[in-house]
């Protein structure tokens, strides 16, 4: 089988995927209500689109192709909005956040779609266990060699896009100790972890040939790398977010991968290689144990720092960058909360703190995604 065609795209434009929790408003557990938020969406005329996930306890929401992280915001409002006023009909509430915190996998319903039924016939409890949510963001690239350069450049930024959107402490009733306890159950799955340290298509499609071949692989969709090229849209995916609490965060956070990406993409800073991942697993750890207080290990020179520092240093390289793109009101969103060492696992952890009830952390986190 041979990979599709590296697509052209505009470069720069991006494209937010969320994936969102319906909890009931009784105990704010989980409800399987995806199959009527679907019917209700499908009869408003909404950009993007709105899809099942995994368990019928979610949902799938998505931007058209956008420009700048104001235009993602938008479209991802107008869908928020639109999501709010349905589930209102049916008694339920929208939530943010990477994991539900007092779910249950095994009460979990996978959503009844051929797909699914195939991941849950191969994986089996992981399937269930799958009920996690996450953020994955688009980038346009200019051709298929300048997406593989991006997508390596963008590894070593992995642990920024852990710690900042970081939203998934609790699990099953338990603080985890882990700011992003999300990303644990993606690790289990075998075709998980960092992309082949590739710089050139006909290197890429060499590789997916040999993978076909083994027929572990039959598309990129079995790929559940960190970030992935998507030849069909002439992107490349980042996947390691946390679902935020709110869009506004979404947003943000589009727009700084959208800032990294017009940095490498104008000037190639760098040449990436194998070595660069020596500290991958490492560097990727600490961003989900620690979250905003972890420890960076910098690739090309070994240097340990504060993850924060780093991330500080980052952002005010990319601040010409950043204004090309329009983004500078959203670096300075994320800057802030880099500065005040606050990500929305310890603004989770925070409510629980004073409520002592995990439901009413739900409850408050579903008026908080509202936008009240």
């Amino acid at each position: 089988m041979r990979l599709e065609p590296f697509s052209q795209s505009e470069p720069l434009t991006i494209g937010v995927e969320l994936e969102l929790q319906l909890v009931n408003t009784h105990d704010y557990d989980l409800a399987p209500y995806a199959e009527d938020m679907l019917r209700l969406m499908g009869k408003i005329d909404l950009p993007g689109s709105v899809v099942p996930e995994m368990t019928s306890g979610m949902i799938e929401i998505s931007t058209g192709v956008c420009h700048s992280w104001s235009e993602a915001l938008g479209q991802l409002s107008q869908i928020r909005d639109a999501l709010v006023k349905c589930a209102d009909k049916l008694n339920i509430a929208v939530v943010g956040g990477g994991t539900h915190p007092f779910q249950q996998w095994h009460q979990r319903r996978i959503y009844d779609k051929p797909r699914f039924h195939e991941l849950s016939a191969l994986y089996g409890y992981l399937t269930k266990q799958f009920t996690i949510f996450g953020q994955h963001v688009h980038v346009g690239c200019p051709d298929a060699d300048s997406a593989l350069y991006t997508l390596h450049c963008m590894s070593r930024y992995i642990p920024h896009f852990i710690a900042l959107a970081a939203s998934s402490p609790y699990v099953q009733g338990h603080d985890t100790a882990f700011d992003s306890a999300r990303l644990n159950s993606v690790f289990a799955f075998p075709l998980s972890g960092r992309a082949p340290c590739l710089l050139t298509w006909a290197e890429f499609e060499a590789y997916f040939e040999k993978m076909t071949r083994t027929g572990v692989v039959k598309s990129m969709k079995d790929f559940y790398w960190d970030i992935r090229p998507k030849p069909e849209y002439g992107t490349i995916e980042v996947r390691v977010f946390d679902t935020p609490l709110t869009v506004e965060r979404a947003a943000a956070l589009a727009g700084y991968v959208q800032s990294l990406a017009a940095w490498f993409q104008a000037e190639h800073p760098f040449t990436p290689t194998e070595d660069d991942y020596l500290v991958y697993s490492y560097n990727r750890f600490q961003a989900c144990r620690f979250g905003l207080e972890a420890v960076y290990v910098d690739p090309p020179t070994g240097e340990h720092m504060p993850l924060r520092e780093h991330m500080l240093s980052t952002m005010k390289q990319l601040a010409p960058y950043a204004e090309k793109c329009e983004a500078t009101e959203a670096l300075g969103l994320l800057q802030a909360e880099v500065n005040d060492n606050r990500n929305d696992a310890r603004r989770l952890r925070e409510r629980q703190g004073q409520e002592r009830l995990l439901g009413e952390v739900i409850r408050q986190a579903a008026s908080r995604f509202r936008g009240k």
